[in-house]
C-alpha cells in the first residue's frame, strides 16, 4: 500500500542540496523503501561525454527493479503516465528547469502543470532539486534569472510537499516532516 498524506494523496518528498551533497543517492534509497515498481524519471540529457558518464553512473547503481523514463521537458506528462500508486523518483528538477529555460518554454505554466500532476498522484513521489541560492550572486542576468526561478520552484514544491529533506555532506536533515 502506498504511503499517503493526511489528505489521502501520495506522499511528496522534496530532497534539496548542493552539488555532490548526496541528494540522488538518498532519494534512490528512499524510493526503494516502497514496494516495486520504482520509476526513475530522468530529466538530464547526455549532451557531452562528461554528462553521459554521470548518467551512466546513476544507471549503474540502480538495481533491476527500476524502470527509467527519460523526459527532459514533459515532466507533468511523465508523472501522469506512471502507474498512480507506483513510487516515482524525479531526478532532477534543476536540469528540468534548465531545459525549459533553454527552450524558452512557459516556465510558470509548466510548473503549474507539474504541481497539478503531483496533486493527482496516489503513490509516493520523491523530487530531487538543487538549492542554488546559497552561493554568491551570479555575475550575469541569465544566471541570476535561473537562480531566481530555481528558488521559486523549490519554494512552491516545498509548500506542496509533505516532507522536505536538505542534504548536507551526505547527511539528510529534515526541514519539514509530517
Amino acid at each position: 500500500m502506498a504511503e499517503r498524506n493526511a489528505g489521502g494523496r501520495g506522499l511528496i518528498t522534496l530532497v534539496l542540496g548542493g552539488a555532490r551533497s548526496g541528494k540522488s543517492r538518498y532519494a534512490e534509497w528512499l524510493i526503494t523503501t516502497y514496494p516495486e515498481p520504482w520509476i526513475y524519471v530522468a530529466t538530464g540529457e547526455a549532451r557531452d561525454e562528461e554528462m553521459a558518464e554521470r548518467i551512466a553512473a546513476h544507471k549503474a547503481r540502480r538495481s533491476a527493479g527500476w524502470q527509467t523514463v527519460e523526459t527532459p521537458h514533459e515532466l507533468a506528462g511523465a508523472l501522469r503516465a506512471a502507474p498512480n500508486d507506483a513510487a516515482v523518483l524525479v531526478d532532477c528538477l534543476t536540469l528540468w528547469l534548465s531545459n525549459l529555460l533553454e527552450a524558452e518554454a512557459d516556465i510558470e505554466g509548466e510548473t503549474a502543470r507539474l504541481q497539478d500532476a503531483l496533486a493527482e498522484r496516489g503513490g509516493p513521489t520523491v523530487l530531487v532539486s538543487n538549492e542554488v541560492g546559497l552561493g554568491i550572486v551570479p555575475d550575469n542576468a541569465l544566471a541570476r534569472r535561473f537562480r531566481d526561478l530555481q528558488g521559486n520552484l523549490n519554494q512552491r514544491l516545498a509548500a506542496q510537499a509533505t516532507r522536505v529533506i536538505m542534504m548536507v555532506a551526505g547527511i539528510a536533515v529534515a526541514v519539514k516532516s509530517p
